[in-house]
């Protein structure tokens, strides 16, 4: 006979001891009279009373009244609580391999049914399948995910081939108003750009962002302290808003943007399945359009409609986006090699020379590269180079026996020239002759150099004044001008006031040479 109900069998003692007959209890408690009469026989035999029985929980009173039945299927239950927790952490496991683990273990144990009930049984008892009711404050949370479906539905007009939609959704918490738009992969890059776009068709800005532990959005997935990744951690700072991922496999914190996603794979993918577009434009233009008209339609459990609930509650609470849109950086270590240049993506880009062995950060964003030392602190900025010269550098990065060798080799006639008659006029008459003097220029550089660096030892006038007076002795050399400065030649005025030499017997005239 199969066990009764105990909420029926405290039924039947109840109307038994008031002395109501078996037709009469098997009428109220919708039963056979057989039932009853066997209900009665077994509560008899093991001298079972109602009020007793008011005391006892469902399992005993049916352990007492069925100690067969009831008594075959209990067995020593496993770990439930080892159990659940394995199937969370690796989603490859499930019952039927733990099952057969603990039935190697255990041969006389729970059948696979019995094993799969008495786990359900334990999770509805523990509360692990019981649904919070989440109440969502109007403009607080955006979820964001990408859809687990794509389509080949974008045509390369260059190749024909067939390119890969991925689809980026953005829901807001309380009217469930959602984003959509398809990129060709799910790259860090795509998945910022995303959030960019949506908060501007939005047209403000939520407190809190809600995403999956995907590795776009945290470099170490965790509920207490996840490590949010450093370009997406930029995106949070530049709209001040909070960045809080959901838990692993934990589908009810993001339950909006979850359900958001089962509704438009229904209603916009299956729409679009089939469709051919020759760019992402053109489909995220067609996305745009059917969502619109998707979010017209009235809930079937609220009132209003997603549209309308968005423009009535959430965009109202949204805050206003920032004067400026957020733009993209991609952050690198990187160690500062012998010859002080950092690469990134081919080029390579000058930091300060005194950094050589130390870890840099490059922050590269579509227009600069910028270099940031272990303090944050930016120590290179760069514009970011596409074609051209492999090496950009800055000569203040440079230590000073590396940056008189440039300028050496950096130099021609031209900018000589141009040095000296910044100096004088006396200065750029030297520099002339000794670029002229040559047959080939190239062999006077060295000489303009050395005389043209001597203003940075004496001065301007005092160069000035020694090339003036090399021009005097026609002895326009370095060392001439050198050692003029050195000896401070440069400096002795011939007198104006000097007497002229006595006539006396020993000094002949012009006519001794007639």
């Amino acid at each position: 006979m199969r066990c009764e109900e105990p909420v029926k069998i405290l039924e039947i003692l109840r109307l038994t001891e008031q002395g109501f007959s078996q037709r009469e209890i098997a009428q109220s408690v919708k039963c056979g009279k057989s039932t009853v009469g066997e209900i009665q026989k077994r509560c008899r035999n093991y001298k079972l009373q109602y009020d007793a029985a008011t005391l006892m929980t469902n399992d005993e009173i049916k352990m007492l009244l069925y100690p067969d039945s009831f008594g075959h299927s209990i067995k020593e239950d496993p770990d439930w609580s080892s159990i659940h927790e394995r199937l969370q952490i690796n989603k490859r496991l499930n019952l039927q391999y733990l099952w057969e683990e603990y039935k190697a273990d255990n041969a006389n144990g729970l059948s696979y049914s019995r094993f799969c009930r008495r786990y359900l049984d334990w999770k509805d008892e523990t509360g692990k399948n019981v649904i919070m009711v989440q109440n969502r404050e109007p403009g607080k949370e955006l979820f964001v995910d990408w859809m687990g479906d794509t389509l080949d539905c974008v045509v390369d007009i260059s190749t024909g081939e067939i390119l890969t939609a991925h689809f980026f959704v953005a829901t807001l918490g309380d009217s469930s108003y959602p984003y959509v738009e398809a990129f060709p992969n799910e790259r860090l890059y795509k998945w910022l750009l995303a959030h960019v776009n949506a908060l501007k068709f939005l047209g403000g800005v939520p407190r809190v962002i809600v995403p999956d532990n995907c590795k776009t959005a945290t470099t170490k997935p965790s509920y207490y302290d996840p490590a949010i990744n450093r370009s997406y951690w930029e995106f949070a700072r530049h709209y001040e808003v909070a960045i809080l991922p959901a838990r692993i496999r934990e589908p009810q914190d993001k339950a909006p943007v979850e359900s958001s996603v089962g509704w438009l794979e229904t209603w916009l993918l299956e729409w679009l399945r089939g469709k051919r577009f020759f760019s992402f434009e053109a489909l995220n233009a067609e996305i745009q359009s059917r969502v619109q008209e998707l979010t017209k339609r009235p809930f079937q459990k609220r009132k209003g409609s997603r549209h309308s609930v968005f423009e009535a509650l959430d965009k109202p609470a949204l805050r206003p986006l920032p004067y400026t849109q957020f733009e993209y950086a991609e952050y690198i270590v990187r160690r500062t090699p012998a010859n002080y240049h950092v690469e990134y993506e081919g080029f390579y880009y000058s930091v300060p020379h005194s950094l050589y062995k130390q870890m840099v950060t490059i922050r590269a964003t579509a227009t600069t590269i910028e270099v940031l030392n272990d303090n944050r602190e930016r120590v290179a900025l760069h514009q970011r180079r596409q074609t051209g010269s492999r090496y950009v550098t800055n000569l203040s990065h440079m230590p000073p026996h590396h940056r008189h060798q440039h300028n050496v080799n950096h130099f021609d006639g031209k900018k000589y020239r141009m040095w000296a008659r910044n100096i004088g006029q006396q200065t750029y008459a030297v520099i002339d002759y000794l670029l002229s003097s040559q047959i080939t220029e190239e062999q006077a550089y060295r000489s303009c150099m050395g005389v043209l660096q001597c203003s940075k030892k004496y001065g301007n006038e005092r160069l000035e004044a020694a090339c003036s007076k090399a021009i005097t002795m026609k002895s326009c050399t370095y060392s001439t001008i050198a050692t003029i400065l050195k000896n401070g030649q440069d400096k002795v005025v011939a007198s104006a006031t000097s007497k002229p030499t006595p006539r006396h017997e020993n000094l002949r005239g012009s006519e001794a040479y007639v």
